[in-house]
């Protein structure tokens, strides 16, 4: 249940991630390479073409690395064990 919960907790934060760097990356492709902007179209490339794939990739990308996480928990200390109360 923790492997899936990180999991869907690296896939949202992923997928913000990667849409802001798409973002970043879509502005900088329009840019470098001026890219017309008649009608709005390197406006709809960044935010239709870029955007997505970014979303898509950061989602994927960032729900393999929090699974990886939760997989290797015996390295990372995710929950804590609880310990028996001692009787005084």
């Amino acid at each position: 249940m923790k492997i899936v919960l990180l999991a869907l907790l690296g896939l949202i934060l992923g997928a913000i991630g990667g849409a802001a760097l798409g973002i970043g990356v879509g502005l900088a492709w329009v840019e470098m390479f001026k890219t017309t902007d008649f009608e709005g179209y390197s406006g709809m490339l960044v935010f239709l073409g870029f955007m997505p794939g970014g979303a898509v990739l950061g989602a994927i990308g960032g729900a393999l690395l929090f699974a990886m996480m939760a997989l290797r928990d015996n390295q990372i200390a995710i929950e804590r064990d609880r310990l028996p109360r001692s009787e005084h």
